[in-house]
């Protein structure tokens, strides 16, 4: 598996490298392209996305909040926002981030640790529901659009098995039971189920709630990017951009990497494609895609590290 994860970076990053990096001049193109938008008309939609960046993790640390205090009722904003900020660091080196499960679990007492570990995977996976839910509408917007035209029948074959994907998603989020009972069947998954019993326990309205913040979530780092794009000189329809970032975060989650490094490749590959679809230059679109990376993670992460020392179990060994 590790094998296979680090195969998928290379081949991403060389792809990446291929369509973009092995241009002429390209270096000379982006040091001038980057300059020009710091300093004129595009400084003030990089702002913009700057400022959002509390925002997003703002809602990330709420949804955790809800999540957590289904465990411990007194659980704090403020504990929640610290979790979330060193879940981002931890989970910056470590694979598929679980890093942020570390995090968010040491951040709680002792007897309701390993209850956490389904409470921060409800939360992921509703994030991951949001994104599955706008990346797929976004996908088969591309479909229709570029590889389908002329083929009505294989049209509405595709927005049906869209619906079905996105029922399937959304089936293991609101009857986690079933989910429970199929990792029973498998005897290598069995153990997991210990960790992810308490996901049954959240009630409806709980669960809407997480989704719903989710969703917020998700509109948030999609209107980033979007601000970032129109900062490099990205022009167009907006509701073909819109699905071309939804397809980007898509395909940028499905992907297993091996850290929040490898994750540029996977989503900066994806963007210069779809982008390049409707005829944008793929240099503009890196330049927002990795500035993206670099407000929402590299510095929340660098922030993170500050707090490192606060962490829970740290404080908790110290004490004795």
């Amino acid at each position: 598996m590790l094998l296979a994860k680090i195969g998928v970076s290379l081949l991403t990053l060389g792809l990446l490298y291929n369509s973009v990096f092995a241009a002429p001049d390209t270096a000379a193109a982006w040091r001038q392209l980057v300059a020009s938008t710091l300093s004129g008309a595009g400084r003030g939609p990089v702002l913009a996305a700057l400022a959002l960046v509390p925002l997003n993790w703002g809602l990330e640390a709420w949804k955790w909040q809800l999540l957590a205090r289904h465990l411990e009722p007194g659980h704090s904003f403020g504990r929640s926002l610290r979790a979330v900020l060193l879940g981002l660091t931890l989970g910056f080196a470590t694979p598929n981030r679980v890093g942020d499960y570390a995090a968010r679990i040491l951040e709680l007492h002792a007897r309701r640790r390993l209850e956490a570990v389904g409470a921060v995977f409800l939360g992921r996976y509703a994030q991951l529901v949001a994104t599955v839910l706008a990346g797929g509408a976004g996908l088969l917007y591309f479909l229709v659009r570029f590889y389908l035209g002329g083929y009505p029948a294989a049209q509405a074959g595709v927005l049906v098995a869209g619906g079905l994907v996105g029922a399937l998603a959304l089936l293991p989020f609101y009857q986690s039971r079933l989910l429970l009972a199929a990792l029973a069947l498998v005897r290598p998954l069995r153990r997991f189920r210990r960790y992810l019993a308490v996901m049954p326990t959240y009630s409806a309205a709980e669960l809407h709630a997480v989704l719903g913040i989710s969703g917020l979530r998700y509109a948030v780092f999609c209107g980033q990017f979007l601000l970032l794009l129109y900062a490099y000189g990205v022009r167009g329809a907006l509701g073909p951009a819109v699905a071309a970032v939804a397809g980007t975060f898509l395909f940028k989650s499905l992907v297993p990497s091996l850290n929040a490094l490898a994750d540029v490749g996977v989503r900066e590959l994806s963007a210069t494609h779809l982008f390049g679809l409707l005829g944008q230059p793929a240099l503009p679109v890196l330049s927002a895609s990795l500035s993206l990376w670099v407000v929402n993670i590299a510095l929340p992460s660098a922030l993170g590290l500050l707090l490192l020392p606060g962490l829970r179990v740290l404080r908790e060994k110290n004490a004795r």
